[in-house]
Formats: structure tokens, C-alpha cells, sequence
């Protein structure tokens, strides 16, 4: 048993711990968000706008803050993509990221320095909720690979930009560095076709035990890996024992890419975003996401089927009741103020709150 195996348990759990805290009192860490947000931005241009400063309660939000889309908000975004400082979080974002929307073209979502920590620390304790639970140790001394999109950055007026998978490549923990895979020269390749052929020439021969990515990327990875080795994925990688997903449904790929693998193999979802890591798989006794409530957004919600009225029924997280289809808005430490993503969420639990995602 390796050092960083026999270390796994000690560290997952004491992360557990601490993740009680607020996990336990999600309402109260939703208010100290709510206030610690108001309190950062009032001196910017959107904060001046809309009047921060006189803002005490979440009734003042509503009535200060509409909803937007990013069609709504790309009269702030544009200014900050032009080199404007101050104008929806202080000072300038650390990176843009570069996404493809179906009616604004490409979006630049601001990721200022203080939210980009949250974005890994949400995706290291999914592992780690699955080796606590699970006891499954050993699955810190295999490699593992995420499937992504090139870390290669361009500069628009002094920020670094790109996809978000691209960005957090540059930002790997230090103690998972020598088990990531593939490496920088393969993850640049542009070409997809080309790509997915040289990871699979870099980790055929590899032991790896964590494998993440999109299900329809996956999928074709492991295609391909199989029809190399003319082997089972579980034959191939004898120590993989975690699938982690997100961003796309895995229930129309689950029956062929576990075919592929030869056997189930345990999965943790996330829930992550541009505009902010929202959520994630925290057992392996349900499907239900636990909603990131301490990671520096402020989350509203709003009926679905009122989302479109003059006046939508518009609550905080106390508000929010179980089956009930929510359009999911954001408040957010890089300067998206009443944000509509454009996904729905349902919650499974309150006690601790916990969504399915039922629409993107």
C-alpha cells in the first residue's frame, strides 16, 4: 500500500469534516455568501448601477437585481472584455471563458482569481466523498485521466481565455501532477480525431483507476482503446474503479460504454459551469447532487412553468421545495448578477439539499 493510498482516508475524512459545516447550515452560509457578495461589488459600475450600497435584505435583491441571460448582461461583460476594470467584480477577471451559445455566438464568462479555487476544491472533494464513503482507497495510486479541451490560451486585452477544462489543466494539485494524464503536448492537439489517437497510444499501456470526461468523449475513447487491444476495458485497466461525469445526461451512453468496459464500474456526477461549480455527487447511495452552497455563489430559483411571467415566482434556497422544476439563477464571485444559466434543476432532498438536473 502506497503512502498517498494509506493518506487518502485520514484526508478524506477530515474534509468531510469540515465540509459539515456547511453542509449542515446551508442556509446560513447562503446568507454570509449573499452579504459577502453585496459587500465586494457595490463599488463596481454594475454594483453603482443597481444599487448595492442600499441593499440589506434579499427582498431589496429582487427589486434591485432582475433576471438575465447573458444577452442581458453583455452590455457589463463587453466593457470588461474591452480591458475595463471595476465594472461587474473589482479589478480585472483572472481568465474569460470561451463557450459557444445558441443565441449570443461565443460568450466570455468572467473567472476571477476568487472563484477559481472553488471550481477544484469541488471536484477533489467528489473524489474524496467517494473514498470516504467507499473506503476504496486504492484508487489514489492508479493514473487518471480527464478528458478535455486544449489548455492553449489566447490573450483578449490582458486576460487569458479559453474553454473552462482548458484553464483548470493549468491548475492540477501539485499531488495529483505525476498520476495525470495525458500529457501537455497531447492535451494541445487540436485536432479531436487526432487527440483522442494519441491518448490512446499514452494510456493503453497505463495503469490507470480514474477516467473522467463527458460520456460521448468517453465513449470514444474507450471505443478505440478496445479496438487497439482487442480487450475489455475492465481487462485492459484492471485497477480502474471510478467513472466521474458530467455536463451531459449519462443515462443514454450508460448501457454501451459499460458494455465497452465489460462490467459497472462506480461513477460521481458533477455539476459544473463557466459561470460557477454548482454541484456534486457526494454518495454512491443516490443520484442526488449536493448543492455547493459555500462556494461563492448565491443561487435563486424560479418556478419553470412561472419563469416567463410578468412577476416569476423568485426565491432563495429557503424557498425551494422537493419536485418542484426550477429554472437555476446565479450570483457569483466573478460578477454574474442574477444570471440565468439555462438549466432546471429539481430538488431530491432539503435536509441536506440536494438537485438532479433536469434540463440544459
Amino acid at each position: 500500500m502506497s503512502l498517498k493510498s494509506i493518506l487518502a482516508y485520514p484526508f478524506a475524512y477530515f474534509v468531510k469534516l469540515r465540509n459539515d459545516r456547511w453542509i449542515k447550515n446551508p442556509l446560513k452560509f447562503q446568507k454570509k455568501t449573499f452579504h459577502k457578495l453585496i459587500e465586494k461589488a457595490k463599488k463596481t459600475t454594475f454594483g453603482i448601477d443597481h444599487g448595492f450600497e442600499n441593499i440589506k435584505t434579499y427582498e431589496d435583491w429582487k427589486k434591485n437585481v432582475p433576471i438575465r441571460d447573458y444577452e442581458g448582461l453583455k452590455e457589463y461583460v463587453d466593457l470588461v472584455v474591452d480591458g475595463k476594470k471595476d465594472v461587474l467584480w473589482p479589478g480585472k477577471p483572472q481568465y474569460f471563458c470561451k463557450t459557444s451559445g445558441t443565441t449570443s455566438g461565443t460568450k466570455y464568462i468572467p473567472l476571477t482569481k476568487e472563484a477559481l479555487p472553488f471550481h477544484i476544491k469541488a471536484a477533489r472533494d467528489a473524489i474524496l466523498s467517494f473514498i470516504y464513503e467507499t473506503k476504496k482507497t486504492a484508487v489514489v495510486n492508479g493514473k487518471m485521466i480527464f478528458l478535455q479541451g486544449s489548455p492553449e490560451l489566447e490573450n483578449i486585452n490582458g486576460v487569458l481565455t479559453g474553454r473552462l477544462s482548458g484553464i483548470t489543466a493549468h491548475h492540477v494539485p501539485k499531488y495529483l501532477q505525476k498520476n495525470k494524464l495525458p500529457s501537455l503536448t497531447t492535451n494541445r492537439i487540436e485536432n479531436w480525431e487526432d487527440k483522442i489517437d494519441a491518448i490512446v497510444d499514452e494510456t493503453i499501456n497505463q495503469p490507470m483507476s480514474i477516467i473522467g470526461g463527458i460520456p460521448p468523449w468517453v465513449q470514444m475513447y474507450f471505443e478505440r482503446l478496445s479496438k487497439k487491444s482487442n480487450k475489455k476495458i475492465k481487462d485492459l485497466f484492471s485497477n480502474f474503479s471510478l467513472y466521474i461525469y458530467g455536463g451531459v445526461n449519462y443515462e443514454p451512453y450508460r448501457e454501451s460504454i459499460e458494455s465497452i468496459i465489460g462490467e459497472k464500474v462506480p461513477s460521481v456526477e458533477l455539476f459544473p459551469a463557466s459561470e460557477g461549480f454548482i454541484a456534486y455527487q457526494n454518495s454512491q447511495k443516490d443520484d442526488g447532487l449536493l448543492l455547493c452552497v459555500n462556494h461563492g455563489v448565491f443561487y435563486e430559483f424560479v418556478e419553470a412553468n412561472t419563469f416567463f411571467d410578468k412577476k416569476p415566482k423568485r426565491v432563495s434556497l429557503g424557498g425551494v421545495s422537493l419536485n418542484v422544476n426550477y429554472v437555476l439563477i446565479l450570483n457569483t464571485n466573478s460578477g454574474l448578477w442574477g444570471y440565468s444559466i439555462g438549466d432546471t434543476v429539481m430538488f431530491v432532498s432539503l435536509t441536506p439539499y440536494k438537485l438532479i438536473v433536469t434540463g440544459r
